[in-house]
């Protein structure tokens, strides 16, 4: 069984409360948690906040919409992530952040179909890919290796840290994308970043609510200008 888990809290420093900043009206967590439903590999999707007060309003949210949810340690993310995990006993997971409204469940697919195919530990997208598209795939062993022999603190706060380090104990590989899109920022951490997530589900929300990665390419090359909006920050 395949459990993806959506890490998202609302305590962002740069961009506070990000995940429920509406895009169309709509929370942008649930637009991205809609777009992660039409993946063929994922059985499961929960979203894993944090037992801080901060985060109500994400459990509210899911509840609200029939989204499982999870609450657990605000800054062990690594363990919250294990906890999660319990009720469901999965054989592998997928880890997503709550901060990617632009994700492509196809990718993820293609990525976990290779992962599989590969019998690997784990699989990342690689670092030509858009930042926001990113997804990182492990077995459930690998993630409790890391659960009961992690011990820094950045270990703990970044799930997959400990798994990277040891890749000669872990067959790793990265998930390449066919041209190098890193000079992209997809993801929400700055103003500006929502402001071009708005834009883009502005100009193809309406027309495909189901629009992916080529979509946006297209309508990038179309109006180049869009991605000066948060260029400062690549």
């Amino acid at each position: 069984m395949i459990l993806a888990i959506l890490q998202a809290r609302l305590s962002s420093l740069r961009l506070p409360g990000k995940v429920l900043k509406t895009v169309m009206g709509k929370p942008m967590l649930l637009h991205q948690i809609e777009r992660l439903q039409h993946s063929k590999m994922i059985d499961n999707l929960v979203v894993a906040t944090s037992t801080d007060g901060s985060d109500d309003a994400i459990e509210k949210m899911c509840l609200d919409n029939n989204i499982e949810v999870f609450r657990g340690d605000l800054n062990n993310v690594l363990d919250r992530f294990y906890q999660c995990t319990r009720s469901f006993k999965p054989d592998h997971v997928v880890r997503l952040t709550g901060d990617c409204p632009l994700v492509d469940w196809q990718i993820i697919d293609d990525m976990t179909q290779y992962y599989l195919d590969k019998k690997l530990d784990y699989i990342a997208t690689s670092l030509n890919f858009p930042d926001g598209l990113d997804v990182e795939v492990m077995t459930m062993k690998a993630l409790a290796e890391a659960k009961y022999h992690a011990t820094l603190p950045s270990e703990l706060e970044h799930v997959t840290q400990y798994i990277n380090k040891k890749n000669t104990k872990f067959k790793i590989e990265y998930f390449q994308f066919d041209k190098d899109l890193s000079h992209l920022r997809w993801a929400v951490d700055e103003p500006e970043d929502l402001v071009l997530v708005k834009k883009i589900y502005q100009a193809l929300y309406e027309i495909n609510p189901l629009f992916l990665t080529n979509d946006i390419l297209d309508l990038l090359k179309r109006q180049p200008e869009l991605t000066r909006i948060n260029d400062r920050f690549i």
